[in-house]
């Protein structure tokens, strides 16, 4: 099937522009040898309560979601989170480290006329923020937070901001995701996706495959290319 011509880029923000395992260093000098896995125990938590209360209807926004997960995660690690070390590592989670090849792609993808968007759980302040430190402010014409429609992705309401904000059909937007839970969800919906595996893992058994991938956000704009 022709794919429609590509009219925007829409990019998820946390694992995609932001990475949400650099907590894991200032963790590390917290609690030796547990940096790592507390990073990860957080993450998957974060994932799991966003889905759960999607589910079912309960939105909470994502940075008290965020600070519930890492009290989950401490206490499933048997960790003692002091008031301070908590709120060490929430602000650090407020000013993730960007990927080092992520400004000079969105410069470029800028540069060609596209316009570009962030889609993501993160409230507008979190998301406000994580730009701001990686140096990234004027890049987006459209900062879209799901705290507008109380639910999370992967829910139509959350991803139906995009056309909105461009005033597009999905298919003529460029849906872009670490996350492979993500993409899939974006495919669905009617996004033309890809996915940034920079761990490369396996994709989920759903039946359903992004319509393209790549190790970095550097082979985007090849993708994109292929498509305007």
């Amino acid at each position: 099937m022709t794919m429609a011509k590509v009219r925007g880029i829409a990019f998820d923000a946390y694992g995609t522009l932001f990475d949400v395992y650099a907590v894991g260093a200032l963790a590390e000098q917290f609690f030796s040898g547990q940096g790592a896995v507390l990073a990860e125990t957080w993450r998957v938590a974060q994932i799991d309560y966003s889905r759960i209360r999607a589910l079912c209807g309960r939105y909470r926004d994502f940075w008290a979601l965020t600070g519930d997960a890492l009290d989950f995660a401490a206490d499933k690690l048997g960790l003692s989170l002091t008031p301070r070390h908590r709120q060490a590592l929430m602000d650090q989670y407020a000013a993730l480290t960007a990927f080092p090849e992520n400004l000079e792609v969105l410069k470029g993808l800028k540069a060609d006329g596209l316009k570009l968007a962030i889609l993501s759980n993160g409230t507008p302040a979190m998301i406000e923020s994580a730009v701001t430190a990686a140096g990234m402010r004027g890049i987006f014409d459209h900062i879209l937070s799901v705290d507008a429609v109380k639910t999370f992705k992967t829910a139509p309401e959350a991803y139906q901001m995009g056309p909105d904000a461009f005033g597009c059909d999905a298919r003529e937007i460029v849906f872009v995701s670490s996350n492979g839970w993500d993409v899939c969800g974006a495919t669905w919906f009617g996004y033309q996706s890809f996915w940034v595996n920079r761990a490369g893992n396996a994709l989920d058994r759903l039946g359903v495959s992004p319509h393209g991938e790549g190790k970095s956000l550097a082979d985007l704009p090849g993708f994109v290319a292929e498509r305007r």
